[in-house]
């Protein structure tokens, strides 16, 4: 009887009571009442007083009337006061509800001034899978709110097959003064990978703002081989005077190797954020001019050290004569970045082919800049693989010992007889099976791996077997799962070796 008491009691406020009294007994009826007392609170939604519309919106939403939502709460949506059109959303959402109302209700509130309802707005529509009012929403990938930026990207995303959404946003990217125009240029660019719309943004390329101006030209640049946008791209970069921008205009060039980005790419060389960027443009330009400039860039103290990488890097896709001596002294540099890019420009020459005088003074070069663990170990070792010639530096290398656990595991890596066909003399055996005992579980790891590929390639002498497969087994029952998981494979190895 208690909750019929509170019922009467709620009913009756809601007829005689105050402002304060009412907002509250339409709260209190949604929360006891049932299906029958929808109308009670569809007659409070009509009241004069806003906090009493607030409480039959939120009783509403308590109740689990569906019918009586539809009825009121997209009009209490579009309320004058916004805690009524905060309280309509939530309960809307609270309803599940759905319908043409209901998501144009939702629609106009993806223009609220206060961001509660914004965020209930993007929820609700999300997840009806309905934009509701596309320039609204695309709107609001530039609004103050993180909570309601983020929702707005996430709805953008998954509604970005409606035809509506990408229009809205080549509308947005083509307003100067609209807030949401970076952003509209860069969910153009990450979203569409279509890219329908590339035309309609060379103009973009003119943008007052360096942040657009960024963003279109990394959106051109997979069409950068067009004659058309190539031209936009090189005026472009005529006339840039920002580095972020110059950046990528820089990018997209190099990508179609572009002659005429020559002269405009020498005046980044010495830029810490486009000079990388122009020394590439240079390489893939091929001129002679440029391929002098990236010379000279090699020694040049004065320059960035990625720029100076970079040009390492695009020297070797040169693949003239004298490259191979340029870039080993690279090795020895102080700078990361320019080791780096020394490494990947004798990377791309190898994969061009070296003459056979250049092999051996390569390959040892290259296993002294693994062995110092200077960096680039992952990179350099993967540029080693297969290479007979590097196997007795290899060798060396891992006999001093000294090295960090990163350098031995990507020794013992060269030294798998998976990878070169010279690896796996009788006297790397002994190497792999003493790795076994090291004391970093990458490096016990990586000996496993190779002794799983030994029976099969090389044999494994009977006097060794027995040691082999003790401290595997110990391994295979009491290391790490994916040390332990290695070891086994290398037991099974033995097994196949003994059988076959």
């Amino acid at each position: 009887m208690e909750r019929e008491h509170q019922i009467a009691f709620f009913l009756r406020e809601l007829e005689t009571g105050d402002t304060w009294r009412r907002a509250a007994a339409a709260k209190g009826l949604g929360r006891v009442g049932r299906a029958e007392h929808a109308p009670a609170l569809i007659r409070s939604a009509a009241d004069p007083s806003p906090e009493v519309r607030e409480g039959a919106a939120t009783g509403l939403g308590r109740l689990g009337v569906r019918a009586a939502g539809h009825a009121v709460l997209p009009g209490l949506m579009a309320d004058d006061d916004p805690w009524v059109r905060r309280r309509a959303s939530l309960a809307a959402v609270r309803l599940g509800l759905r319908g043409p109302a209901v998501v144009a209700a939702f629609g106009r509130l993806l223009r609220d001034p206060d961001h509660p309802p914004r965020i209930n707005a993007l929820d609700a529509l999300r997840s009806l899978g309905a934009v509701g009012d596309a320039p609204a929403l695309v709107g609001l990938l530039g609004d103050p709110v993180p909570g309601v930026r983020g929702r707005a990207w996430a709805l953008v995303h998954d509604a970005r097959k409606d035809p509506a959404v990408p229009a809205a946003l080549v509308r947005a990217a083509d307003r100067a003064d609209d807030p949401a125009r970076e952003p509209a240029l860069l969910a153009l660019r990450s979203i569409y990978a279509e890219r329908p719309w590339d035309d309609a943004l060379l103009a973009e390329l003119r943008a007052p703002s360096p942040a657009v101006r960024a963003v279109v030209a990394a959106r051109l640049r997979h069409r950068a081989d067009a004659p058309g946008t190539r031209a936009a791209l090189r005026t472009a970069l005529e006339a840039e005077r920002v580095a972020e921008a110059a950046f990528w205009l820089l990018h997209a060039l190099a990508r179609a190797g572009e002659e005429g980005t020559v002269r405009p790419a020498l005046r980044w060389l010495g830029d810490g954020r486009a000079g990388p960027a122009a020394a590439r443009a240079l390489g893939m330009a091929g001129t002679r001019a440029a391929q002098a400039r990236l010379r000279a860039a090699l020694t040049d103290p004065a320059l960035p050290s990625g720029t100076r990488g970079a040009a390492a890097e695009a020297l070797g896709g040169s693949g003239r004569w004298d490259t191979v001596w340029l870039l080993l002294p690279l090795l020895e540099e102080s700078g990361a970045e320019v080791r780096a890019g020394a490494v990947e420009g004798l990377a791309a020459l190898v994969d061009a082919g070296l003459w056979p005088w250049e092999r051996r003074a390569v390959a040892e070069a290259l296993v002294a800049h693994l062995a110092g663990g200077r960096g680039g170990v992952r990179r350099t070792g993967q540029v080693l693989v297969g290479w007979a010639e590097a196997l007795p530096f290899v060798r060396e290398a891992w006999d001093r010992g000294g090295s960090s656990a990163e350098v031995r595991a990507a020794l013992l890596a060269l030294l798998d007889p998976d990878h070169a066909t010279d690896a796996g003399t009788p006297g790397d055996l002994p190497r792999l099976v003493g790795a076994l005992e090291d004391p970093d579980d990458r490096v016990v790891h990586r000996a496993a791996t190779g002794l799983a590929h030994w029976p099969a390639a090389v044999g494994v002498p009977a006097s060794d077997a027995v040691r082999v497969r003790a401290r595997l087994t110990g391994l295979a029952a009491g290391a790490p799962g994916w040390v332990a998981d290695a070891a086994g494979e290398a037991l099974r190895a033995l097994d196949a070796c003994r059988t076959g």
